[in-house]
């Protein structure tokens, strides 16, 4: 049970020197996407499972009620919003910020049609956890890479260095407090809603103990 104790990203031998990197190795970006796009994955197999979205994607479908845009564009309008209150954390964006805002805003776009959509509530309860999981497993490979955090991460990262609290306990509270804006704005939530919103920080905490743990071996 260490990994719910993390308080840092960890560094291997495949990460990025530092976040504002503009000449990467290629291996480095190459991790990177695949994170991206397993975490956009993620999300998407929780809308589909239709028991509640991700707390964030439950912010954004309760501006789609009340805008119009789909939940792909809000996602990208929320992920610039958030970079703002990266200005007072003193987070340092990168390529990996970039790349993290267009490519898991397109994957929840492009994937949400050909993904399962279950009708039995056990199956819609296991395919929560299994986006959650993925979810996190995917912040820990982008977040090693150290190419700079996605807009949500850069916030729980910059928010957990200003607390000193375990990143899972900091990243609990932030999706506590995003459903209940969400879900203020019309946003749907349920039990995918609360196991996304209780399992990402330790999930997340998960993802970077493994993946670190993997490279070193």
């Amino acid at each position: 049970m260490k990994f719910f104790l993390i308080k840092s990203v960890p560094i291997t031998k495949w990460s990025s020197d530092k976040p504002l990197n503009f000449s990467p190795k290629p291996l480095t970006i190459f991790i990177l996407c695949i994170g991206l796009v397993l975490f956009g994955l993620g999300e998407s197999l929780l809308i589909t499972a239709a028991i509640g979205m991700s707390p964030w994607t439950v912010l954004a479908e309760g501006l789609s009620v009340t805008t119009g845009l789909s939940i792909g564009k809000l996602t990208f309008i929320i992920s610039l919003g958030v970079l703002l209150l990266w200005i007072p954390l003193k987070q340092h964006a990168g390529i990996g910020t970039v790349l993290n805002v267009i490519i898991i805003a397109a994957v929840i776009e492009w994937s949400l049609p050909y993904l399962p959509h279950p009708d039995n509530f056990l199956a819609k309860t296991i395919q929560a956890i299994i986006g959650t999981l993925i979810v996190g497993l995917a912040s820990g490979i982008y977040l090693i890479a150290n190419l700079g955090p996605g807009p949500r991460d850069g916030l729980m990262t910059g928010c957990q260095r200003l607390t000193d609290l375990p990143i899972a306990w900091v990243r609990v509270f932030l999706e506590v407090l995003v459903i209940s804006i969400g879900w203020s704005f019309g946003g749907t939530i349920g039990i995918g809603t609360a196991i996304f919103a209780f399992g990402v920080g330790p999930a997340v905490s998960l993802g970077l103990y493994s993946i670190a743990s993997i490279s070193k071996k």
